[in-house]
């Protein structure tokens, strides 16, 4: 598999050199020339349709962008990837999430897993005795659980999390509840990471009863007596485990049958990662125009607009998943890049966020691609995302307005349309930008499963409270 620098790919310079012909290029006169731009720059992936005619790109472009894929040999890092090879180098490990939603294929430590949480989580939600969760994790073990309980809780059990060390966090998701009818599900897989033990320790000088843990530190859990014990596995990383174990507090939020859901939709991007051709793959699609806009026309930040409240937290869930994998500066060889990897990605829900930045976005002096994200079935909603994604590409051309009621357009987004926010569709969503990540991971020759960059701080963090200078 090629491990050499993307800047000696050929179509790197023949990018380079292409996007010198792109930065006049206005978006409204593409949309004026070519009448058929809105059919042709449209891909599809089971649930979700991918709308890129408001991208700053044309065929060519396009087919460049292909090209560098195929140079960086994308198609063996993919294989690799789904076949559970050791594709996280500097671990020496694999990163076989996927393998956490194979359907009828799973693994049997995976299968055996998901069969003792539906076991629990109905259990649970049976009987009656607990009425409220609280998911003591952070990082991976709170984002992704995290964010499918607020999208798709039912009701039926009031679930809550705390991630932060500040003792605050933990009161807030224990105010109104009684320890008799309150389960800790502890997600650290480790079961030593320092913020979720302090709650830990904070839950129990509570009065906590009930405790489960999920991790792969299992004696330490036992010892430490956790009633029931699931497992998390090296070849799965934090930020990619929502999947797993670590969903067993959503699981209890949403059902575990919309748990399967999830994880069904899941299987069924990977599906489409695997055998749709670059050009109609969604999430190889959505890699290749932030690498464009990235390293090729000069964007430093990226924004995702979801226009949904029940995807309020995607945002949120998408910083860690995007910057901790490919916010990287050296590549596998451990030579130093001299290019840019994954720009900040920041942004909140519409129409909210209408109100709060989208000045920036409109009339800034940084040009911010953006994903929207459409739920074409709510009418306000949808006609708010797709006049905001058509006010940035295409602007005002009346000259006679004054300059600060003018908008330059000619700013570029993505949209991402779904028929609405149930566990199929959020498994699909999330499974899609997964890929994204892991393709861009291969055109940069960077390693995007490992997180080294969280380390120090935590080490000085320590040597702080035990004294040190």
């Amino acid at each position: 598999m090629n491990t050499t620098a993307p800047t000696e790919c050929k179509a790197w310079a023949d990018l380079t050199h292409h996007a010198e012909s792109w930065r006049g290029v206005q978006l409204r006169d593409l949309f004026k020339t070519d009448v058929a731009r809105e059919i042709q720059f449209v891909a599809e992936a089971p649930g979700l349709k991918l709308d890129y005619s408001r991208q700053r790109l044309g065929a060519m472009t396009l087919r460049l962008l292909a090209r560098l894929a195929d140079e960086r040999g994308f198609a063996q890092w993919r294989d690799a990837l789904l076949s559970g090879k050791k594709v996280n180098s500097t671990e020496d490990r694999p990163a076989w999430h996927t393998a956490l939603r194979t359907g009828g294929s799973l693994p049997p430590e995976v299968r055996q897993t998901l069969a003792r949480m539906k076991s629990l989580s109905e259990k649970i939600r049976s009987e009656g005795k607990i009425r409220r969760i609280v998911n003591l994790g952070t990082g991976g073990s709170d984002l992704g659980p995290r964010l499918l309980a607020d999208a798709l809780s039912d009701g039926q059990l009031d679930v809550r999390f705390a991630a932060n060390v500040d003792p605050l966090d933990l009161k807030r998701a224990l105010e109104g509840a009684e320890p008799a009818s309150t389960l800790f599900v502890v997600a650290s897989k480790t079961f030593t990471t320092q913020e979720t033990m302090a709650n830990v320790a904070q839950a129990r000088g509570w009065g906590a009863r009930h405790l489960y843990a999920v991790t792969a530190n299992l004696e330490a859990a036992k010892a430490f007596g956790a009633a029931e014990v699931l497992p998390m596995w090296d070849w799965v990383g934090g930020r990619f485990s929502v999947w797993s174990a670590v969903g067993f507090s959503a699981a209890c939020a949403m059902g575990f049958h919309a748990f399967e859901e999830f994880l069904a939709g899941g299987h069924e991007i990977d599906k489409h990662f695997a055998e749709a051709p670059l050009e109609k793959n969604v999430p190889v699609l959505l890699a290749l125009f932030g690498v464009w806009n990235t390293n090729f026309l000069g964007a430093t930040t990226h924004a995702v607009l979801p226009y949904s409240n029940a995807l309020r937290l995607l945002p949120a869930y998408l910083q860690q998943l995007e910057m901790e994998s490919n916010g990287k500066r050296v590549d596998r060889e451990g030579r130093e890049l001299g290019y840019a990897t994954a720009p900040v990605l920041w942004g909140a829900e519409g129409t909210v966020s209408q109100h709060s930045f989208h000045q920036l976005l409109h009339q800034g002096t940084q040009v911010v691609p953006c994903d929207f994200i459409d739920l074409a079935i709510e009418k306000n909603l949808s006609a708010n995302c797709r006049a905001q994604a058509d006010a940035l590409a295409f602007g005002t051309s009346d000259a006679s307005l004054p300059p600060h009621r003018q908008y330059p357009g000619n700013r570029p987004s993505s949209m991402l349309s779904l028929d609405g926010v149930d566990a199929r569709n959020l498994g699909r969503l999330i499974a899609v930008y997964e890929h994204k990540v892991f393709t861009q991971g291969v055109l940069w020759n960077i390693n995007s499963f490992d997180q080294w960059g969280v380390e120090l701080g935590k080490q000085m963090a320590n040597k702080i409270l035990s004294g040190g200078n």
